[in-house]
Order: structure tokens, then C-alpha cells, then sequence
């Protein structure tokens, strides 16, 4: 009996780095219609990443290679086929998001160092790493405009990675739902950092659109992805506003890298299905009371390889699946030389397919 007491005070006094919120999960919409079961992305070839792990995002360079970052900080770079495989830096962080500018600098949104630019010659700067007298905690996706300003997004204000853990820190924000991801705009001509939006329950990828008017930004926490004005000023998207609006919503995982491919599409890596933790939207004890059990325990989301493309109205033109899991944690796409390459957080390889499969 005394033991059962101990147990019982121990999960539920000890101290836990969550202040859950309740909010109302929308019922999942299950593997129907446009997301109907499939095995598209089935059987994806493989290149070897000489021991590194996690290409969470792949760019194409403007030089016709590819380059991603990978857990261990290094950025790598390699012809289209996987072959002269090289570091072509090291931030030292956890590099995610990559795009580059017009003068051939590479941006990369660091989720532990914050917005930084590799120069032609290699070497490291950060440009941002606080804003308005703020930390980036998180710094996520990335996309450079036209103009040479540079959006991105800083995934949440509460929890930073830590020993580069991205996974368990998304992982916390997700469970907390406080809602403070937001999207950033850095300009280098007065190398000034301002927040266009936030209220965002982890904030992920982020794309340009066509016209360079808006902004699409992954929820990953909401399972959703927003059209938001770069034209906006601290914005809170849980207040209506025409300078916001949800464009893909109640997806059927939780949303992350946006890529744009061929005509006209959009890719979307979804990173995981959704699960039990819908049932535990209006019950904060009970997130509360996950954390304190091993993470053996936790409701992790089931290995489920899964991208889709959208048109820039909203419409699904392409959905893949691999319900065997043997590309767990899907973070989106990039298409180039006549093929996808399938972004992973987790992955030793990185994965692609022909782009006419």
C-alpha cells in the first residue's frame, strides 16, 4: 500500500517542463478520399550518407546539387546521384531549413544557433538570433524572397533542443499546445529581425508563394498549413484576420517541410500519423501525467511514411504512402533531376524515387 502511495504522488507531483493547454482536436479524417491507403512510396532507393544521420531538409542548389543537414550539425553536399559526397560546412547547431540567396549565400534556419548564412567560401555567421530582445529558440524553416528578405520560423518560444534533440523538443511543444511558434522576417539591408505571426502551435516549413505575397507555413501541431500575408506585423493567427488563413486543414499527420516542385506543386512531408494524444486535447492532467512515465510509454506516432502535393489553392494533386514505416518520419520533398527525394529526420540514407513512379 505504500508503494501504491508513492506511486501515486510521484505521478502526480513531480515536477514536469509542461503547462499543458486544453484545446478541442478536430476529428481525424481518417485514410479516405484523396489521402486513401496507398504504397507509393514503397520500395525507395537509397544513397548512403557516409555514417551521417537526418536529412531533415534537401535543397537543390543552384549549382545542380543537393545539399541537407544532418543531426550531427555538418550541412552535406552531393551530385544529383548521391556521388562526391561531401561536408560542405558545420554550424555546429542542428541546421534544418536551407535556401539560397541571390549572391550565392546558403541560409540555413539552425534550430540551435538561429538564422545563419554559409558564404561562397564556407565560412559560418549567424544573422539572427534574437528578436526583439527575444531568443530564437527553435529556428525551422526558411525561405528567401526576391527582394533578399528572408522569412522563416522560430517553431516555439518554450522549448529549445537540447543536445540537438529537435524530435523530443517538437514533441514537448506539441504536448504543451501554449501555441507560441511564430514566423520571422529577416531583412539584411538593416539586418533588422520583426515577427509577422504568431500564435502557431509549432511552426515548421515555410514557402514563398508564386507572387511572393504570401507566406505557407506548416502547424505542425494542428495539422495544418496556413496562407499568412508577408505583409503582416505581429499578427496573431488565432484571431480572424484576411491577412491569414488556413489553406489545408485536419490533415491526417503533422505537417512539416514545404518544397516546391514542378508545375505548380507543392510538397508537403506529413511526419508521423496522428494519435492518442487527439484524445488528451481537453485533458492537460493527463499530458501532464505522460511525462511522467518512461518515454517506452509515450503515445509516439506510428512510423508511417507519408507526402503529398498541393496546388496554391489548396488542392491535393498527390499523396504517397508507405504503411510498412520503412520511411518513418517523412519531412517532406524535393524534386529535382527527374526525381524525389524524401526528406527524414531519423534516416542514415536519404531515400528517392523517380518523379514518374
Amino acid at each position: 500500500m505504500f508503494a501504491a502511495l508513492l506511486a501515486a504522488a510521484y505521478l502526480s507531483l513531480w515536477p514536469v517542463a509542461i503547462e499543458p493547454v486544453s484545446w478541442t482536436a478536430p476529428m481525424p479524417p481518417g485514410y479516405t478520399g484523396v489521402h486513401a491507403v496507398n504504397q507509393r512510396l514503397a520500395g525507395l532507393r537509397q544513397i548512403p550518407l557516409g555514417g551521417e544521420v537526418g536529412p531533415e531538409h534537401v535543397l537543390a542548389g543552384p549549382d545542380g546539387k543537393l545539399y541537407t543537414g544532418v543531426a550531427s550539425g555538418k550541412i552535406l553536399r552531393m551530385q544529383a546521384d548521391g556521388s562526391a559526397l561531401e561536408t560542405y560546412a558545420d554550424t555546429g547547431g542542428r541546421p534544418l531549413g536551407l535556401d539560397f540567396d541571390a549572391a550565392g549565400n546558403l541560409i540555413v534556419a539552425d534550430a540551435v544557433k538561429g538564422l545563419l548564412s554559409v558564404a561562397p567560401d564556407r565560412g559560418v555567421r549567424v544573422l539572427a538570433d534574437h528578436v526583439g530582445g527575444d531568443p530564437i529558440r527553435f529556428a525551422d524553416g526558411v525561405a528567401v524572397a526576391a527582394n533578399g528578405k528572408i522569412y522563416f520560423s522560430d517553431a516555439s518560444q518554450r522549448f529549445a533542443p537540447v543536445r540537438r534533440d529537435t524530435m523530443g523538443a517538437a514533441m514537448l511543444d506539441v504536448l504543451e499546445q501554449s501555441s507560441t511558434g511564430r514566423v520571422l522576417e529577416y531583412d539584411p539591408a538593416s539586418r533588422a529581425t520583426r515577427v509577422l505571426a504568431g500564435g502557431l502551435s509549432f511552426a515548421n516549413g515555410v514557402l514563398l508563394s508564386e507572387d511572393q505575397r504570401w507566406l505557407y507555413v506548416s502547424e505542425s501541431g494542428k495539422y495544418r498549413v496556413w496562407k499568412i500575408a508577408v505583409d503582416a506585423a505581429g499578427l496573431d493567427v488565432r484571431v480572424a484576420s484576411p491577412q491569414a488563413q488556413v489553406l489545408l486543414d485536419n490533415l491526417p499527420g503533422y505537417p512539416d517541410n514545404l518544397v516546391r516542385g514542378a508545375d505548380g506543386r507543392i510538397w508537403l512531408g506529413l511526419s508521423g500519423q496522428r494519435n492518442d494524444l487527439d484524445k488528451m486535447a481537453d485533458k492537460p492532467w493527463l499530458r501532464k501525467l505522460m511525462l511522467r512515465v518512461p518515454r517506452a510509454l509515450w503515445p509516439e506516432p506510428k512510423p508511417y511514411g507519408h507526402v503529398v502535393a498541393f496546388t496554391g489553392d489548396g488542392r491535393i494533386v498527390a499523396d504517397l504512402q508507405d504503411p510498412s514505416g520503412a520511411a518513418p518520419v517523412t519531412t517532406g520533398v524535393t524534386e529535382a533531376a527527374g526525381r524525389l527525394y524524401i526528406h527524414n529526420v531519423t534516416g542514415g540514407n536519404l531515400g528517392w524515387m523517380s518523379a514518374e513512379k
